[in-house]
Formats: structure tokens, C-alpha cells, sequence
């Protein structure tokens, strides 16, 4: 396996544009299988080599450093009905020795990462046309420890879609979930002055975290897990197409799943099933499924960007050093995020 990361130079591969994975004839439509190799496992992971990891260091002016996760108590009670808080035991074999064990560890909890055997899309499978019923605990196709062993490593932009809504008078109803279409993505980046480079890590700080914690009332916190209204990025092919014609890496943010939650009303991101109206899947119309299933783009959900945020606000500047470290699982779906940002 290649470690694009390490890579100091551009190759001279020519990627295509998403309006030529969308005329597709030798795999899903709106793919990417295939265009990093037929047994790849890291989808646009390998974007990073389209970046110097030297050159991407330079965005380290301020001496600061920001861990981007979660205490593992902030989340409670779950955001979702299939995942319970760990819970977290400690033992001795002598008054002088300490050693522990967690039950109840789902790896998606909080600040994390979805791999990509997390979402298949519906109508094609999982991205490269992997097997998911191989994927099972030991197993290497689509595994975390893939995106553990790169490592992942460059260059970040940061999104305050918070401060630049506040700015316009429009502040983000956090409360409806509220979905964010890109063109206020792309004014929020003009805004600040920021360049998208290939290879980057996009952030996206919508405030939610800023609103669970400092502004909600208990009983919408309690709610959450029933009535999922989450705010995030609207479903539309353009966003789709924005990330990979900008070489996007891998993408993040504060809230409960990089796109709102649940998918809007007129989201392409249906399956055939679900356009005649045949099945009742809580994830219907997402847009993980063209992300991840189709494009093999990692989503960092839950991180804790209020920190980084308030210190690029202060001097004007929003790019950084990023690292990535999930748990090197074999077979594993997804990690903690263990990111950190130096600026």
C-alpha cells in the first residue's frame, strides 16, 4: 500500500471531474471505484498526496495547538438509538497497580470517524465494490486500520459557518435543525479569505456543539435520540461535486453527521426502493451514501471546533496542520476521531 501522505510531489495522475464519474459506464454513476485502483482502501484519502506534507507545515505561524475531541462524558444521553455510553472499569492486582477495561465502547459515540464500510449506497454496495458480508471482526477489506497506518496528516480549512451567519443576521436554528445549502459554505469561505487547496481536510463549525452544550435546555438534549432534527449540510449533488472537483481528503464537523439530519425533502440521494415508496429506512436520502459509498469520502462527525474557531477569529486565519489517528481495529467500521490541529 502507497502512504500518499508522505508523498512531496503531485503524481502525475489525472483525476476526473464528477461530471465524468456522473456519465459512468463501467461502475456506479457518481462513482470513484476504480479510479484509486481496483483493491483501494482509502478512497479520497489518496487526495493527500496531491499535497506537500512540508509546504502544508507552514501553516503552523501561531505556535497553537487544539485537540478536536469530545470528553467522553459530553455526549449523554445518546444522539442515537442504536449506541449506549460506555462504560468504563477499572481493577488492581495490588494497592500500587491500576489496569481497565471498557464495556459498551461504540467507536462512533463521539468525536469520530465514519470509515468506509460504515454506509453502503442502497443501490450499488459499498465503495469499490466491496462485499459487506465479508466484513467481519480480523477482516482487511474497507477496515479502519487502512486510514490508521497512512497516516492521515495535512493541511485543514476551517468553515465558522456560526460566526458567518451571526455576521449576516441569520444565525443557524439549531433547534429545527436547520440544513445549509454550499453556496452559504462557499460565501462563509470567501468571507474569511481562505484558499481550498487539493489534498485539504475541510471543517465545518456550524455551533452545534456551541448550542448542545452552552445553550439547549436538558429536555432538548433527552429528545434528541427520538426527534433527530440535526443541523448540517443540505443534500445536493453540488455538494457532492464541490468536494471532489476540490480534491477534498476527508471531511468534518461539529454536529451530528456532517449533513443535516434527517435528509431534506427533494434530496437526489434517494434509493430506487425509496422512490416508489417501498421501504421505511431511517437513513433514506442521505448523502453518506454518494460520500462514502460512491466516493469513498471519510466523514469526521461530533468535533469540537469551538476552541480553533475562536483563536482563527482572532488573528483572521483559517488554515492548519491536521493529524488523524483512528484506532488501528483490523475490520473496524469506525474510530474516535484523535485529531489534533497545530497553527
Amino acid at each position: 500500500m502507497t502512504h500518499p501522505a508522505h508523498a512531496t510531489t503531485a503524481p502525475a495522475t489525472d483525476y476526473p471531474h464528477y461530471r465524468e464519474l456522473r456519465s459512468r459506464t463501467d461502475a456506479p454513476a457518481g462513482s470513484s471505484w476504480k479510479v484509486f485502483g481496483t483493491d483501494d482502501q482509502l478512497g479520497t484519502l489518496n487526495f493527500l498526496r496531491l499535497a506537500d506534507l512540508a509546504r502544508s507545515a507552514d501553516a503552523v505561524r501561531a505556535g497553537q495547538a487544539f485537540s478536536l475531541d469530545l470528553r467522553s462524558d459530553t455526549i449523554a444521553p445518546s444522539l442515537a438509538p442504536t449506541r449506549e455510553p460506555l462504560v468504563h472499569h477499572i481493577f488492581q492486582r495490588t494497592p500500587f497497580h491500576r489496569d481497565e477495561w471498557l464495556d459498551r465502547f461504540y467507536t462512533q459515540y463521539g468525536s469520530q470517524i465514519d470509515g468506509l464500510r460504515h454506509i453502503a449506497h442502497p443501490d450499488h454496495g459499498f465503495y469499490n465494490g466491496a462485499d459487506g458480508t465479508t466484513f467481519t471482526p480480523g477482516t482487511e477489506t474497507l477496515s479502519i486500520h487502512h486510514l490508521a497506518q497512512l497516516p492521515i496528516a495535512g493541511r485543514a480549512i476551517l468553515v465558522d459557518l456560526d460566526r458567518y451567519t451571526r455576521a449576516q443576521g441569520a444565525p443557524l436554528d439549531h433547534q429545527a435543525g436547520e440544513p445549509v445549502p454550499l453556496a452559504t459554505i462557499t460565501a462563509a469561505l470567501h468571507a474569511q479569505g481562505t484558499t481550498v487547496l487539493p489534498g485539504d481536510t475541510l471543517l465545518l463549525r456550524f455551533g452545534w456543539l456551541d448550542h448542545y452544550r452552552n445553550h439547549s435546555t436538558p429536555e432538548w438534549r433527552e429528545n434528541l435520540v427520538h426527534k433527530q432534527f440535526h443541523t448540517g449540510v443540505l443534500q445536493s449533488e453540488d455538494v457532492v461535486e464541490w468536494l471532489w472537483d476540490h480534491r477534498i481528503a476527508m471531511v468534518a464537523a461539529d454536529n451530528f453527521a456532517f449533513e443535516c439530519w434527517p435528509a431534506q425533502p427533494g434530496t437526489p440521494f434517494l434509493s430506487e426502493a425509496e422512490r416508489r415508496g417501498e421501504t421505511g429506512d431511517p437513513h433514506a436520502g442521505i448523502m453518506h451514501r454518494a460520500l462514502i459509498g460512491l466516493l469513498g469520502m471519510p466523514i469526521g462527525e461530533l468535533w469540537d471546533l469551538d476552541a480553533l474557531a475562536a483563536a482563527c477569529a482572532t488573528d483572521g486565519r483559517y488554515d492548519c496542520l491536521i493529524t488523524v489517528s483512528p484506532l488501528p481495529i483490523v475490520g473496524g467500521v469506525g474510530s474516535p476521531a484523535n485529531a489534533t490541529v497545530l497553527r
